[in-house]
């Protein structure tokens, strides 16, 4: 059981009834809160919750249309995802409760203070390294949608500006990383065919790809419902047509691509995970066709070079630079 929900569950007589738990962890917590219902933005959480708990995680970027009477806010990574999803629930409680659980090494302490425009809020608990705050809703603000928080970037491109559009708790936020930077400079000569954009954030590399390769087939694939979003609007402020899907990894990809291509993520949370790199690097034969190529950036630190040749094939170094490789590799 995830630590934030064992310090729910210290307190369950408040969380009877129609609960919102929005973020919450793919563990037993709806097991034990039968009657309450969650908002999910993870696909690998939610494929994990719909198999146990059929019907009762929402997937998506807005907050769900059933009746809820209170809500329980798992703390995000990000400020202003934070921001939008507190916002949203609080616009739905006028006079009721809204809770915010997470762990003091990712911030909630500081957080707490994000409950300030709705009313007094107060600590409940504090156990398993997390604390739970309360506010009652006093001051019930309106609904922004989702789009009004966007940040919109231009990336000056040979073929003309690119707008990158990017939502709240998306990678790189409002910016372009390093990394993709990077990436960027060294999209010559891929194959023909279809590309995926693995990890695709604001979409950026598949619609950079799409930009200058319009023959080719595009997907652009995230575990993040956020970034498939911001991905969507980046393709369409472009004028750009590609596939977007969100699932929980390579194994949600399709097979018979032709080329991959990624800045893939290495932190889950607060949390450093390099499972779903690691899970591609393994896999990316089984989706790619013969001459198929692997192109990824990475930290220099992280020294994925071994493993792309032992699951792969040969693989080289095409660029490096600021503190980041670019690794090529094809499907023999």
């Amino acid at each position: 059981m995830d630590p934030r929900s064992e310090v729910l569950l210290r307190q369950a007589e408040l969380f009877q009834g129609q609960v919102l738990l929005a973020g919450l962890p793919a563990d037993d917590l709806l097991g034990r809160l039968p009657e309450a219902r969650g908002w999910c933005w993870h696909a690998g959480d939610q494929a994990a919750l719909d198999a146990r708990f059929p019907q009762r995680s929402h997937f998506g970027v807005t907050v769900p249309e059933h009746g809820f009477d209170t809500a329980v806010v798992f703390l995000p990574k990000a400020k202003d995802l934070t921001d939008y999803i507190l916002n949203a629930v609080a616009a739905r409680l006028a006079g009721r409760e809204v809770y915010l659980v997470g762990e003091k090494r990712s911030g909630i302490e500081g957080a707490s203070k994000q409950l300030n425009p709705f009313g007094k809020p107060r600590k409940l608990d504090s156990a398993r390294h997390c604390q739970l705050w309360q506010v009652t809703v006093a001051n019930a603000p309106e609904a922004k949608p989702l789009e009004s928080l966007a940040q919109t970037y231009e990336l000056p491109l040979a073929e003309g500006p690119l707008s990158v559009i990017s939502l709240p708790g998306v990678f790189s936020h409002g910016r372009l990383d390093r990394g993709s930077a990077l990436l960027l400079e060294h999209l010559d000569k891929l194959p023909s065919g279809h590309l995926l954009d693995f990890g695709c954030g604001a979409g950026v590399l598949g619609a950079v790809v799409k930009r200058r390769y319009p023959h080719n087939t595009v997907t652009l694939l995230d575990v993040d419902a956020f970034a498939a979003a911001s991905s969507r609007l980046t393709l369409a402020a472009n004028g750009l047509d590609a596939e977007v899907l969100t699932g929980d990894g390579i194994d949600a990809a399709p097979m018979g691509l032709n080329a991959i291509l990624s800045n893939p993520p290495f932190h889950v949370g607060v949390h450093t995970d390099y499972f779903a790199t690691e899970n591609l690097l393994r896999k990316a034969a089984k989706h790619l066709k013969n001459g198929g190529e692997l192109r990824l950036v990475a930290n220099s630190f992280l020294k994925y070079q071994p493993l792309i040749e032992e699951h792969l094939g040969a693989c080289t170094i095409k660029a490096e630079g600021q503190g980041f490789r670019i690794y090529q590799a094809r499907r023999g």
